[in-house]
């Protein structure tokens, strides 16, 4: 490689390690959003200035350089400056790719657990590298890496997956029990000796974690608070829980709110002071290696990297720098709300839309979990298990399934508990020294609170552990595909030399441009779709009205849906038939949400109109009949194309569009009907279904003809009596629907 190579690299570094601020952002801000979002305490735009400020206080006083970069995962000495600028460069594009990756997704996975094994995969592939140039066995290995390190992070990652679940639902658990669902009815005292624990965690979290190596405090004071830990947190619970008491007492302000607003700038300040290094870190070990290279006059083959063993401070500017660019990112991130959606959505007090579909092992989770709490139910004394139950109870106030979104998650304590458990989890691994990725606990702990506030009940357990699985597996697969691809990339590299490097920053931000484009489509796409409403009013009446708009839409849907499949199959074309089948996906999916959203109609209707339940099912079901058929139609048409079979014959195209004709011309003027609200027409429609099924019946006829005469493939024939019979369902449907709406509607108007 020629010299000016390492000034490229390093020019192309800094725009990676800028690309890597946005995309780390975007995954690591459901670490401190998650609970003040989830419970609405404060409005959003508070939140986002409260962490905003936590961000930029934390980038400040960050120390800015991380030493796994430099030393903690390889041996520096044995490596030469050549080798640890393509380690580098191959972390920096796999770590941008990877994290990209889970926020398109949604999915929060770990900066850390992903910067570690992406130097790890680096170090390996060129330590192998070196080994076989060398002649040596693989067994020379360890004096490369340090194994002992990446023994430790992998057992942390294990290790605190499990003990943040099991924490932070036994202290959810706890907090519920003491201060229930009731929590605004409780004493003051209550509230005031929550508060004392909570902000006592959250301070000694903030000075053992955040402010751990910034020089706000003086080295005799942290050296106090590190030496009496035990006095330390005393003299804060007493403190702290008197000045709750006379806040909530005086002053008349929500402890929970408070406590709320110190974790989510805690944790917001934590992240930037010790996580901004999983983005810039690498960069700067790069830039600290040119330099000292650019200064030795040594050949970069020759020259050797004891140097990155040594501590060097970060000049401020550029930690500056990275907290402005963070806190933008923070505010215009689209994916950063998405992966804050995931978490809040799977620790969810009440129903919503489930995001995860359930599988094999969420199902056996589930099923395992209501037998042992079965069992341990009958270990319990009846009276314990009322008062506890009674402990559990939540007001119950009517809200319906399409404002759940709307609501908070939970309520005030579950996120004090959230914030609280994580900041005491964090502090104390930080202080012991133990490796541990912020991302998992706070997850961990959010999913742990969810559990014991009984928020997974017997309606949304196998979604919420499914969902939950889904996360776990994607930190593991982070890991094991950061290893792979950063080992792959380097190798690339050190064959390719700049040429190499060249095209894999060019396919890196095509890539990522790609799925900026994507997720910006989807979500125009997801604003401008027109969906399906659920029915809300209390009346028969205003069902009519609101469901109108419903059949309207449906059917202009059914009406493009059926015209795909038919255009599909006659023009042999598979594109057009998957646009079909999605098409009726998506259609019958909402009709089935608003066949889930029963209860919550029923629920809400007036004693006088509970007869209007009995129309809103009917309509449901007429509904529900026509996307069935129409999705028979659409499976048909492509399972006949996508196995290669004959195309159909001219007449039976012919027949199959003049159906598609009849049916083009019924929904157009049933979608009228239902915008104008003219239900007076339908009669008229109704009449037309006698004649519509006569032309059917003839076509169905004429087939047999042909099949006896002429007809020479038992697929087209079975195919095209398929399509015609199930029209006549559709039809069939299509007409009780119009005969229920025009015994209903017309009696009204």
């Amino acid at each position: 490689m020629g010299e000016n190579i390492y000034l490229f690299m390093i020019i192309a570094l800094a725009v990676l390690a800028i690309t890597d601020l946005v995309v780390g952002v975007s995954n690591d801000a459901v670490n401190f959003l998650n609970s003040a979002i989830g419970s609405k305490a404060i409005s959003f735009r508070t939140i986002m200035i409260v962490a905003s400020v936590g961000i930029a206080f934390g980038a400040i006083s960050s120390s800015g350089m991380m030493e796994v970069a430099r030393k903690g995962i390889f041996n520096p000495s044995e490596f030469v400056f050549s080798e640890i600028m393509i380690i580098f460069m191959a972390v920096m594009i796999t770590d941008i790719l990877l994290l990209d990756f889970f926020n398109t997704l949604g999915m929060p996975t770990s900066t850390t657990v992903s910067i570690v094994f992406e130097l790890l995969g680096a170090a390996v592939a060129i330590s192998v590298v070196k080994i076989f140039d060398n002649g040596d066995s693989l067994s020379q290995l360890g004096s490369y890496i340090n194994t002992d390190k990446a023994t430790e992070i992998i057992l942390g990652i294990l290790l605190s997956v499990v003990v943040a679940f099991s924490i932070g639902a036994a202290v959810q658990f706890i907090s519920r029990l003491f201060i229930s669902f009731k929590f605004e009815q409780k004493p003051k005292w209550v509230g005031a000796i929550f508060g004392g624990f909570a902000i006592t965690s959250i301070i000694y979290f903030i000075i053992v974690k955040g402010l751990k190596s910034a020089s706000l405090f003086s080295p005799a004071v942290m050296e106090y608070v590190n030496d009496n830990p035990e006095l330390f947190l005393l003299l804060n619970f007493v403190i702290w829980s008197g000045l709750s008491l006379l806040a909530t007492s005086l002053f008349k302000l929500n402890i929970y709110v408070i406590i709320i607003v110190m974790g989510t700038f805690a944790l917001a300040m934590a992240f930037a002071g010790n996580d901004l290094v999983n983005f810039i870190g690498v960069p700067l070990a790069a830039l600290a290696s040119y330099q000292a290279w650019s200064q030795s006059a040594i050949a970069p083959n020759e020259f050797t990297m004891e140097g990155l063993a040594t501590a060097v401070q970060t000049p401020t500017y550029l930690l500056l720098f990275s907290g402005v660019v963070m806190v933008i990112t923070l505010w215009f991130s689209s994916k950063a709300k998405n992966v804050v959606k995931t978490s809040v959505d799977l620790s969810r007090q009440d129903e919503g839309d489930e995001r995860f579909q359930p599988n094999f092992l969420s199902r056996q989770i589930v099923r395992f979990s209501i037998k042992a709490s079965e069992n341990l139910a009958e270990l319990i004394p009846d009276s314990w298990s009322k008062r506890i139950d009674r402990q559990f109870e939540k007001p119950y106030i009517y809200v319906p399934k399409s404002r759940v979104q709307d609501m908070p998650a939970f309520d005030f304590v579950r996120a004090a508990v959230n914030l609280m458990v994580a900041s005491v989890l964090i502090s104390l691994a930080t202080s012991m020294k133990l490796p541990l990725s912020t991302t998992y606990v706070t997850f961990m702990v959010a999913m742990g609170s969810s559990l014991a506030d009984r928020a997974w009940g017997p309606e949304s357990a196998v979604y919420r552990v499914a969902g939950v699985l889904n996360v776990i597996g994607g930190w593991f697969f982070t890991a094991m595909s950061a290893f792979t691809a950063a080992a792959i990339i380097a190798y690339i590299i050190h064959l390719g030399g700049i040429w190499s490097i060249s095209i894999l920053l060019i396919v890196a931000f095509m890539l990522i441009g790609k799925n900026y484009l994507s997720h910006s489509k989807k979500l125009k796409e997801s604003k401008l779709e027109e969906r399906l409403e659920k029915a809300e009013s209390n009346s028969i009446i205003g069902v009519i009205e609101e469901s109108s708009a419903n059949i309207s839409l449906a059917i202009k849907r059914a009406n493009k849906i059926y015209t795909q499949s038919i255009d599909g199959l006659a023009k042999h074309d598979i594109d057009t038939l998957k646009k079909s089948k999605k098409g009726i996906a998506k259609l019958d999916k909402e009709v089935e949400e608003l066949r889930d959203n029963i209860f919550y109609f029923i629920k809400n209707l007036d004693e006088s109109s509970v007869g209007t339940s009995n129309f809103y099912i009917t309509i449901l079901s007429y509904l529900q009949d026509m996307t069935q058929s129409l999705e028979y139609i659409a499976k048909a048409g492509y399972k006949h194309v996508h196995n290669n079979h004959k195309k159909l014959r001219f007449n039976q195209i012919k027949d199959l569009k003049e159906t598609d004709g009849y049916i083009d011309e019924l929904f157009s003027e049933i979608k009228t009907i239902f915008e104008t609200k003219d239900f007076l027409k339908l009669t008229d429609l109704i009449v037309t279904k006698r004649e519509l099924f006569h032309k059917l019946d003839l076509k169905i006829q004429k087939q047999v003809e042909r099949t006896r005469t002429d007809e020479s493939s038992p697929k087209n024939t079975a195919l095209y009596f398929s399509l015609l019979l199930e029209t006549k369902d559709l039809l069939v449907a299509t007409m009780n629907l119009l005969e229920t709406y025009d015994e209903h509607a017309n009696v009204k108007v």
